[in-house]
Formats: C-alpha cells, sequence, structure tokens
C-alpha cells in the first residue's frame, strides 16, 4: 500500500477509485490530477512505480487542500459562523441541519433518538408521580 498525505490506499483498486480515499478528492478532482500526472485511470494502484507515487503526491499536495488541513480549515470556519452567531453557526451549535431542511419531519439523523413530549399514559404518569410523593 502506498501512503499519500498520510492515508494508505488500497493496491488492487483502479487509481481512479483509490485516489477518492483521500479526504477531499472526489472523482472530478481525480479526473484533473490524473491528466496532470499524464496518468491512466483505469490502471490499478499496485502497478505504479516510486516516480508516478511520488508525481501524484506532489501534484495532489500543490493543487488541492485534503486531509487534515482540509478538516482544520471546515472546522476553523463552523467555529468562526458558531462565533459571530450567524443563523448557520447556531444551527449547527444546536445540532441541527443549516442548509434549509425541514425538521418537523425527517432529521432524525441529526436530531437523534425520538423524544416524547406532552401525553403519557396513565400508568407512565402514576410511576411519576409515586416519587415525587415519596419525597413530601
Amino acid at each position: 500500500m502506498a501512503r499519500i498525505s498520510g492515508v494508505d490506499l488500497p493496491n488492487e483498486k483502479r487509481l481512479d477509485i483509490a485516489l477518492t480515499y483521500l479526504y477531499g478528492i472526489g472523482r472530478s478532482n481525480v479526473k484533473a490530477i490524473l491528466v496532470k500526472a499524464e496518468l491512466d485511470g483505469s490502471r490499478r494502484f499496485k502497478t505504479l512505480s516510486d516516480d508516478e507515487v511520488s508525481k501524484l503526491t506532489k501534484i495532489i499536495e500543490k493543487e488541492a487542500m485534503v486531509e487534515g488541513d482540509l478538516r482544520r480549515a471546515v472546522g476553523n470556519n463552523i467555529k468562526r459562523l458558531v462565533e459571530i452567531k450567524s443563523y448557520r453557526g447556531m444551527r449547527h451549535s444546536h445540532k441541527l441541519p443549516s442548509r434549509g431542511q425541514r425538521t418537523r419531519t425527517n432529521a432524525r439523523t441529526k436530531r437523534g433518538k425520538r423524544m416524547t413530549v406532552g401525553a403519557l399514559k396513565k400508568e407512565d404518569r402514576a410511576k411519576q408521580d409515586a416519587p415525587a410523593a415519596e419525597t413530601k
């Protein structure tokens, strides 16, 4: 496995797919990188020579912000939004969708497990009232 930007890329994958394992590099970025490196995307990653891997590494470091730098930049952008108390920043701080999606229904992944508010069954209400009666 060759290592680019601190990530081990799988040897058995095609070159155009293996490069997408890097955070910040998608399919369209891969095409541009491969054109600059003058490599064929259909080759397997294990068939690359050390010179070709170093060529790829230099192009990626020069052209694209990837992995740690990109994660840090995104985190700083979100922190800035929270600090200036923008609408998007408040949505991030409350762990709600920040791009206009509806939350009355859906958004379960972001909001977490359902919390029932309001109506309780008689048995549940009795259990809640019982400890309160004992403390008086």
